[in-house]
């Protein structure tokens, strides 16, 4: 055998009285299991060690050679070049497959047990020897490979007499090795962790799910249904390490989703940051273009409103003017109409002639309502722009600035008519609609405010005139 993981062979012979030797390479190591702790190497570092111990143990299956009696104490750890290195040792009891044991192979008679009971496989310890495979070697691999990951055996068969070291090797099922951490007292779960440089909690969130079921598949008493040789046991720590899917877990879309998401992540990171960027711009855009949409809208529609009012004045009150457009089957021409009349008579037809378009009515009873307020007609005057503000609310909304103009309007005629608690009410509820729609701050809020306190001073005067 040549293999950096396998301790050379010098020489090999036997003694003058017929026992066999091995003359090897000598190692100046450490069992694996103590090095790692020594070395406080963590979860990773220790798996990707593993993963040499599993080739090394694969080039002697190669070599048809089964060791059985991989243990930690035959695996050292030395360094090469600053970097750890393991060393498989002690291949005196390795059984090669090519070759049927017979009753005289040195410690192999029928009834003998062979190896270390507490690393030893089911079929192992409850044969005589001849029927062992290479899984054998993977079973205990797969007890290193349990206490590297959780610092004790999966199952304790140390001190305990032959029947029940057998009935438990065979009945008794290993827990989790995050199971193990979570279970054991707090004080060797955090040992145990800082030997791995984390805490209780964060190392048991590494086992939980992929090393868990690495580790019991190692284990598994029916070795059918163990890794195949250490090669694969290899490959399934290495697509761990990878953040690839692993064998021992039963394939499911969302846990092959979370792999690659996983695998992938600072590519898939970007490119979430990229789409991302793009919804956003997207979403700018969208909320640009609706904007625009909106104030487009909103200007054809005061333009819209603009033109109705001009038509109603030209052709309903100011063509009224014109004798011609007077009179009709009762009534007479009057060239010398007054300005009253002519409001009159298009304030009659406001309401029916617009009854389907109301912010259009709006804006002509208020352009109705500042026409009987320039003529001093305050009651009538009110009276539209009040409709007007109504119309307004409704349409517009109650806080819109055009219904707190349009209410502003009716404050000012109520001070002309003397009607104060309504002038101020109306005039408080103007600056309140601006405080909400605009912050106390916003130029147009300080305007209604001044608007308010002027009302306020004209109520007072009033009210001071009218004592004298």
């Amino acid at each position: 055998m040549d293999h950096p993981a396998i301790a050379k062979v010098l020489d090999a012979g036997s003694t003058p009285q017929g026992a066999p030797y091995f003359v090897m390479e000598y190692v100046a190591g450490v069992p694996i299991t103590t090095y790692c702790d020594n070395h406080r190497l963590s979860t990773r570092d220790r798996l990707e060690l593993f993963i040499h111990v599993c080739e090394g143990v694969q080039h002697a299956h190669q070599k048809a050679i089964i060791h059985r009696d991989l243990k930690p104490s035959n695996i050292l750890v030395t360094e090469v070049d600053g970097h750890p290195a393991p060393k498989i040792i002690d291949f005196g009891v390795a059984k090669a497959l090519s070759q049927r044991l017979t009753a005289e192979t040195l410690l192999t008679r029928v009834g003998s047990m062979v190896g270390t009971p507490e690393y030893m496989s089911p079929e192992q310890a409850l044969s005589s020897g001849e029927d062992i495979d290479t899984r054998s070697d993977v079973y205990s691999l797969g007890i290193i490979f349990y206490e590297l990951l959780a610092g004790a055996p999966p199952i304790d068969l140390r001190k305990v007499a032959l029947d029940e070291f057998l009935r438990r090797l065979r009945e008794e099922e290993p827990s989790k090795p995050s199971t193990r951490i979570r279970t054991q007292d707090p004080a060797t779960s955090t040992d145990v962790a800082r030997k791995r440089q984390t805490e209780p909690p964060t190392l048991m969130r590494q086992m939980r799910g992929d090393l868990d079921s690495i580790a019991l598949k190692a284990l598994e008493k029916d070795r059918a249904r163990r890794y195949g040789s250490p090669s694969d046991f290899a490959a399934d720590v290495g697509r761990y390490l990878r953040n690839e899917p692993v064998q021992a877990v039963p394939p499911s879309a969302a846990y092959r989703a979370r792999k690659f998401a996983r695998r992938y992540r600072v590519a898939l990171a970007t490119a979430c940051a990229f789409v991302g960027v793009l919804m956003a711009a997207a979403g700018v855009s969208i909320w640009q273009s609706i904007l625009a949409r909106r104030q487009r809208d909103r200007a054809d529609a005061e333009a819209a409103v603009a033109k109705a009012v001009n038509q109603f004045l030209q052709d309903d009150l100011l063509a009224q003017a014109n004798p011609e457009s007077q009179g009709g089957a009762d009534t007479n021409p009057d060239p010398d109409v007054k300005a009253r009349t002519l409001l009159d008579r298009a304030a009659a037809q406001v309401q029916t002639r617009f009854a389907k378009q109301p912010v259009v009515e709006s804006e002509i009873q208020s352009t109705i309502g500042k026409a009987y307020l320039g003529l001093a007609l305050y009651a009538q005057a009110e009276d539209h722009l009040n409709q007007a503000y109504k119309l307004s609310a409704v349409n517009r909304g109650a806080d819109a600035p055009r219904t707190l103009e349009l209410l502003m309007l009716v404050s000012e005629v109520e001070i002309d008519e003397d009607k104060k608690p309504e002038a101020v009410a109306a005039a408080k509820t103007v600056f309140d609609g601006e405080t909400r729609t605009l912050g106390p701050e916003d130029p147009q809020t300080v305007v209604a405010m001044q608007n308010l306190a002027s009302l306020y001073f004209r109520a007072i005067s009033t009210r001071r005139r009218n004592r004298l």
